[in-house]
């Protein structure tokens, strides 16, 4: 198989739907092979992906052992690991998350775990493993714009942004660690995206019309999973080779917009 990915095994944390799902399906056309983990879907039906060229793992990303799981499988049935992707998180607002005077302990406890343990277990697994193997690699995490470019108006969940700025400095840190070994860190900050998560903003008519000036770009619209795509493969490749620590916002101009509320214009 020919393409910037070229025989690459990867493991995908959240590939099963919206923006992980849509990586794998690029990841794939540029020539890697995936490991893809998710919540629900336990086996290759509804997932375009050839057979050949991806294994599904049924599995919470909250799980300690989920990822070493995955990390096993690449290396057992493609005979190798070169890089994760961690897309695996979401929000915690039905459990409490919200503005710090109304977050619950329960919500704070949900949304961490989710959003920022899950990248803990998965990130460590990969270092394991490359360290074992003797190699480099390329870890790539999900962040949030939200976790450096507020939005208090709509966006006003904290645990998820405490967990989502966690995210870029965990990397960070252990971009400058593992330079050395050649093990590499990065993060994308996606703005919002049309995925399940983002259900709630996208049919509440007053962010969607937030949404034409604070995501300017290409006519002012909500991304698709398909704008982060070029990015992932990027930074799994070795087009990246000389890239770590880096965060990246893919974010139709959130964090370097103002954004007009209907009833501010």
């Amino acid at each position: 198989m020919t393409g910037a990915l070229g025989q690459k095994v990867l493991v995908i944390l959240g590939g099963t739907a919206g923006l992980g799902l849509s990586a794998a399906q690029r990841l794939v056309k540029e020539g890697a092979r995936v490991v893809v983990v998710g919540r629900h879907a336990g086996d290759q039906s509804g997932i375009d992906l050839p057979s050949d060229a991806c294994r599904v793992l049924l599995a919470e990303a909250t799980a300690p052992e989920t990822a070493p799981k995955a990390v096993a499988l690449a290396v057992e049935h493609f005979g190798a690991f070169h890089g994760l992707y961690h897309v695996a998180g979401g929000s915690g607002r039905r459990m409490g998350d919200g503005p710090l005077h109304e977050l619950t302990d329960e919500g704070w406890r949900y949304t961490c775990e989710l959003n920022a343990t899950s990248v803990f277990y998965s990130n460590r697994a990969a270092v394991r493993q490359f360290l074992s193997q003797g190699t480099g690699g390329s870890v790539l995490n999900l962040s949030s714009v939200l976790s450096y470019s507020p939005a208090p108006r709509f966006f006003s969940t904290h645990a998820y942004t405490a967990a989502k700025a966690s995210i870029i400095g965990l990397t960070t840190a252990c971009a400058a660690y593992y330079a050395p070994q050649g093990i590499r860190f990065n993060v994308l900050t996606p703005g919002l995206v049309a995925t399940p998560m983002s259900q709630r903003a996208q049919s509440d008519p007053a962010i969607m019309d937030y949404i034409k000036t604070k995501q300017p770009l290409d006519g002012g619209r909500i991304g698709c999973p398909e704008d982060l795509d070029a990015a992932a493969v990027f930074f799994l490749s070795d087009a990246s080779k000389f890239v770590t620590g880096q965060v990246l916002a893919v974010d139709g101009g959130w964090s370097v917009s103002e954004g007009q509320a209907k009833d501010q214009k």
